[in-house]
């Protein structure tokens, strides 16, 4: 199915991910515009919501008004100025998030073409793990993996060593 297209590693660990923690019976509001994954989810049963595109710094009604059990989050973060405001807006009690890492050997993502398609965060993992615990939510379960590229070089042979993402499951403490 979706192997042979898309990147088949990050989005099947991520579905196995996501079957693990939430149920397919939940509503999810997925962070971003309809995508790949999304369409993924519904396959697998999941009733998904999407935002509008709207500019996510400056408005986040979509998170207070839509009606969801569930905010996931899939390489979404690292494009926003500010993902403190976005986890305070989350009405739901469960977010499943995932991230791409900050890795030592490349600089921060950005599209020579696109204004939009770039990182203005690269994370490590504990400032994940720190956002969520400041914006009160608990972590329940982590995850790391790698994302080898089928290149020749230095950097590549690193990312067959290096995680490159990191997903987390949690819960709203407060």
């Amino acid at each position: 199915m979706y192997e042979k297209t898309y990147p088949s590693k990050r989005f099947t660990l991520t579905l196995a991910f996501l079957k693990k923690h939430i149920s397919p019976t939940e509503t999810i509001l997925d962070l971003g515009v309809p995508n790949p994954f999304s369409k993924i989810m519904i396959e697998n049963g999941y009733t998904v919501k999407n935002t509008k595109g709207e500019d996510l710094d400056k408005d986040q009604a979509n998170l207070r008004t839509e009606d969801y059990t569930v905010f996931t989050a899939f390489e979404i973060f690292e494009h926003l100025l500010n993902p403190y405001t976005i986890l305070e807006n989350v009405k739901a009690d469960k977010v499943l998030i995932s991230i791409p890492l900050r890795l030592w050997f490349s600089p921060a993502y950005r599209s020579k073409t696109d204004q939009w398609d770039r990182h203005y965060h690269e994370f490590e993992d504990w400032q994940l793990d720190w956002l969520l615990e400041k914006t009160g939510w608990k972590i329940i379960d982590r995850q790391k993996f790698t994302h080898p590229v089928k290149k020749l070089g230095f950097r590549p042979l690193l990312r067959f060593f290096t995680p490159r993402y990191y997903m987390v499951y949690a819960e709203k403490t407060t």
